[in-house]
């Protein structure tokens, strides 16, 4: 079972997916850990969370790992799937509660209510991917594997 989780090929597929949905997804995690980019940081982040989305404080803080620790262990390929699935959960969770209600597109024009779900959806996918697949080619489950199946 342990094998299976840390499991990939050597494909460099799996390699350009994580590292993109990795690097892709940190910075709103920084913004929302750090405060970087623009963000609010974590503490406002939280607050803004419970406060105004009515989310429960633990998922606030699900929401900031999986966008910040998960985005980092993506790019390490590390724990790829849990990192994966974190995220394409937590993406999940924003088109339900926040994008939906605008709509498929993004707003490149400014005059939407709001952001679309397309980005999302995007997301989405390269997570299911790899979640499949494995982070591919140096990836630390990579090596993992490698090293668990000799020790078997």
């Amino acid at each position: 079972m342990i094998r299976r989780f840390f499991a990939t090929d050597d494909g460099l597929a799996g390699t350009v997916l994580r590292v993109a949905l990795g690097a892709i997804m940190f910075p709103h995690g920084a913004q929302k850990l750090l405060g970087w980019f623009g963000g609010r940081g974590y503490e406002a982040t939280v607050q803004g969370f419970v406060n105004g989305q009515h989310i429960p404080e633990i998922l606030a803080i699900a929401v900031i790992m999986a966008e910040s620790v998960g985005a980092v262990a993506l790019v390490a390929g590390f724990f790829t799937r849990l990192a994966a699935l974190a995220i394409g959960i937590d993406m999940t969770v924003a088109i339900i509660l926040v994008h939906w209600k605008n709509g498929f597109f993004m707003n490149w024009s400014g005059k939407a209510a709001g952001e679309g779900f397309e980005y999302h959806l995007l997301m989405i996918a390269i997570a299911l991917a790899l979640i499949l697949k494995g982070g591919g080619r140096w990836s630390v489950d990579g090596t993992a594997a490698k090293r668990l199946k000799r020790k078997r």
